[in-house]
């Protein structure tokens, strides 16, 4: 696996910075069109500081999936400590931005083998949290886990998420609206109306 290279100040601005662009690039014209030459223009330093503080561009890609995983595990870790957190993992899963950039590498992961194993190192984790919390909260609201098992249901909500998006981004949307409905009651009858964040307590877990 391609490991990036680590400068003394891994958290510096120009690295930040970097990352940034990348990120941004991504986004808008798909990771194709991230180039060690296009982002050192981008962020107004010398190309050569890519390599420098990345290695390669595997290196760059790795830390930058890398860095969203974890600022995405954190909104999962408390999402799931929410009072409604078959509300919160929903709205989590149905995020735009989340899942337009996870879409990104995973097309990436299709030409570099080392985001292929992060993402399947991450998808591990994000799993075994997601069934591990979801399992004893479909359980207290007395879901037969035998005929709707847990981890069925996650999938579903992921797999229909990122399905409903790669759709819109052709401009296609038929259904949509009544796949969303059909799911938000399900939520809907299990936690009530989805409150907003603002009026929810995390509850933190006792140790």
């Amino acid at each position: 696996m391609a490991r990036a290279r680590r400068s003394p100040v891994d958290n510096s601005a120009t690295r930040t910075a970097l990352l940034d662009a990348a990120e941004a690039i991504m986004l808008d014209e798909g990771y194709a069109a991230v180039s060690i030459r296009r982002l050192g223009a981008k962020v107004g330093v010398n190309s050569a500081l890519v390599s420098y503080y990345f290695g390669s561009m595997d290196g760059l890609f790795v830390e930058l999936f890398r860095r969203g995983a974890e600022r995405s595990l954190h909104k999962l870790t408390e999402a799931l400590r929410s009072p409604q957190p078959l509300w919160a993992l929903w709205d989590l899963t149905h995020d735009y931005s989340g899942n337009a950039l996870t879409m990104e590498f995973l097309a990436l992961s299709n030409h570099r083998k080392a985001i292929r194993s992060e993402i399947a190192a991450y998808s591990t984790k994000f799993r075994t949290l997601q069934l591990e919390t979801l399992s004893d909260v479909l359980r207290r609201h007395g879901v037969d886990l035998d005929r709707w098992p847990a981890v069925s249901l996650i999938l579903a909500m992921a797999g229909i998420s990122r399905y409903l998006h790669m759709e819109e981004a052709f401009g296609v949307d038929i259904g949509h609206r009544e796949t969303i409905a059909v799911i938000e009651r399900e939520i809907r009858t299990l936690e009530g109306e989805r409150r907003p964040a603002g009026e929810q307590t995390v509850v933190h877990p006792t140790p």
